[in-house]
């Protein structure tokens, strides 16, 4: 049994094939002993009241319960009912009587909570060594900073101890620890997890975060636990599943080498080159962005604003209590009481100013790919100098939320030295589907083991074709293909890739005449038809009609044939529009005509008039 993999694939085919659910519990207790960290859990309850909820699940049942018989654990800022909250500082203890919604969907799930980790006080650090607790040890080399805030939780993760673990993120905390524990850390979309019953640190910024093993493993939870709650002013309803394949063509923005900062560390700097590589790799073009004004909206996040907020979660508190706060916490928190409501303004102001300048720069291509942490640092030197270190470790992650980004790290290579190596990958809000699925390639092409265990990855696992879940397909051919010119506008409506195809053997393909963005136009024949290269993408009804209503002529929408005889709406020409058109379909696809590329050279039929269907 302690050898039992803890992914949630690899845990629930045990279970299938006769595992207990009360030996997952003894492996659990029994792998957190021989990790010997005093510093990963701040409460663990008596082993009787995990193994009480176990029995409750009822029979196997991964259908109705996703996550059944999954073990996790939940950063000390977040409720959960039955255990104390201390947000890593004891004065500040309560006990809730409710789970946050977070923990409660999760629990309805299936999973098991093992118990509350540790983490910077307050969530103020990403470190992980600002406690009054034992310091987390780093699992990969116990000389290191495990990572902050959820330090326990990525530990827990990271050692196999529990399936995943929840997080929260403002700065970076939900990214960095992962990326100094060789996981994944899933950052989503502000409100996609409700904040309901977390201790707030910047209550306009934070997210709830997961840490898992895999990139699937961090999905499923954040599909299991999300949805609006009216019960938190901060929630959205963020599309999250399920999770198909990335799109065929990305444009991936990556700092300038200018400007990309590692503080002298070269092993480092290769690390993430050698990545860059990797998306080259698998299709991506990269192109390099200007980072300086992503730097000087980094900054605000310590500055008036923010400090303010953070001072204002916990302002009773702080003022009757000052003492019991470590003194960094203390410091940095306290430095709010010198700020006025002009500063709060003054950098909500430069905010929206960062906003306006980086919108199109974010708008430019699909997803950013940085170093999820640009250095590590020992523990050693961050009680040396807990403030520039901290800040150093920020550099890629403090920005992303005063953006309005999703992000989520991801192993991606062992550094020359043996150390982690991680890039986080960001995107708009709404595009979480995105990140993750170019994430689990890149996780995929790194061979590496999961966390610091010698469990290899699992196989690829089966694309999800979803059905029934009210959104519509959508076929494109053209300029809305990925990569292409008005592919932004299915990205700005929130669609999801779902494949690459090719329609029945009986379209044509025209490249159109008169178009202020080149584009073809696709028509249905009765003879000399061919089959034509297709993506196809999915909107929900209200972005579906939007996207419709958006269409110029001699465009419109139909229903179109695809190779495995299935059908779905997608854009066809009138037969008007074929005047001075250029019939490209030796070419078998728009991609294919742009790059030059036909399929067959002197197609006798690409020259033949259509013969139009009725």
């Amino acid at each position: 049994m302690s050898d039992i993999r803890f992914d949630i694939g690899s845990l629930h085919a045990a279970y299938r094939a006769g595992t207990g659910v009360a030996e997952v519990v003894d492996a659990v207790y029994a792998r957190l002993a021989a990790a010997d960290d005093p510093g990963i859990f701040i409460h663990l309850p008596d082993k009787r009241i995990l193994l009480a909820a176990a029995a409750a699940l009822g029979p196997f049942d991964p259908v109705a319960k996703p996550l059944w018989g999954i073990p996790f654990a939940v950063k000390d800022n977040i409720d959960v009912a039955g255990m104390p909250t201390t947000a890593a500082c004891a004065e500040y203890t309560y006990w809730p009587d409710r789970d946050a919604t977070v923990v409660a969907r999760l629990k309805a799930a299936g999973a098991l909570v093992v118990g509350k980790t540790n983490l910077d006080q307050f969530a103020t650090g990403l470190v992980g060594v600002r406690t009054p607790w034992p310091i987390p040890r780093n699992a990969i080399d116990e000389d290191l900073v495990p990572g902050g805030s959820s330090s326990g939780s990525a530990v827990a993760t990271a050692r196999g101890i529990v399936s995943f673990a929840l997080g929260t993120d403002t700065a970076g905390s939900g990214r960095i620890p992962a990326g100094l524990n060789n996981i994944v850390g899933l950052k989503p979309t502000v409100g996609a997890l409700s904040t309901t019953g977390v201790v707030p640190a910047c209550r306009t910024l934070d997210c709830v975060s997961v840490f898992a093993l895999t990139v699937d493993d961090a999905f499923a939870v954040l599909s299991a636990a999300s949805g609006f709650d009216p019960t938190d002013p901060y929630s959205k309803a963020v599309p999250t599943g399920p999770l198909g394949p990335r799109p065929p063509a990305l444009t991936v923005g990556v700092p300038a080498a200018a400007d990309r900062k590692f503080f002298g560390d070269a092993s480092m700097q290769a690390g993430f080159e050698a990545a860059l590589a990797t998306l080259e790799g698998l299709g991506a073009r990269l192109v390099e962005v200007p980072f300086g004004d992503f730097y000087a909206t980094a900054d605000l996040l310590y500055e008036g604003a923010w400090v303010s907020e953070r001072y204002a979660a916990i302002r009773d508190f702080f003022e009757e209590n000052e003492a019991a706060l470590h003194p960094v916490t203390r410091k940095i928190i306290g430095g709010a009481r010198n700020l006025s409501a002009a500063d709060a303004f003054r950098g909500l102001y430069a905010l929206q100013a960062c906003k306006a300048l980086l919108a199109p720069v974010i708008a430019s291509v699909d997803l950013f790919c940085v170093p999820t942490a640009p250095t590590h640092y020992t523990i050693d030197a961050v009680l040396a100098d807990p403030i520039a270190t901290n800040s150093r470790l920020g550099t890629y992650t403090n920005f992303v939320n005063l953006l309005d980004m999703c992000g989520i790290a991801v192993p991606t290579s062992k550094r020359d030295d043996g150390l982690p190596m991680s890039v986080t990958l960001l995107a708009a809000a709404g595009r979480d589907t995105l990140t993750t699925a170019l994430a689990r390639d890149l996780h995929a092409a790194s061979g590496l083991p999961l966390g610091a265990t010698a469990w290899p990855q699992p196989g690829p696992q089966p694309a999800a074709t979803p059905a029934g879940d009210g959104m519509i397909d959508l076929v494109v051919v053209g300029a809305h293909l990925s990569g292409m010119p008005l592919s932004c506008q299915l990205a700005e409506l929130g669609a999801q890739f779902l494949r690459e195809t090719r329609t029945a053997a009986a379209y044509r393909l025209y490249a159109l005449a008169g178009q202020s963005v080149p584009k073809p136009g696709l028509i249905r024949v009765a003879e000399g038809g061919m089959p034509i290269d297709v993506e196809v993408w999915r909107l929900c009804h209200e972005a579906f009609g939007r996207f419709v209503a958006a269409i110029p002529a001699p465009l419109g929408i139909g229903t179109i044939e695809l190779e495995d005889r299935s059908s779905a709406k997608g854009f066809l020409v009138e037969t008007v529009g074929l005047l001075d058109a250029s019939d490209i379909s030796s070419f078998g696809g728009w991609r294919r005509f742009v790059g030059g590329k036909p399929i067959r050279e002197g197609d006798e039929q690409s020259n033949r008039p259509p013969v139009i269907s009725a």
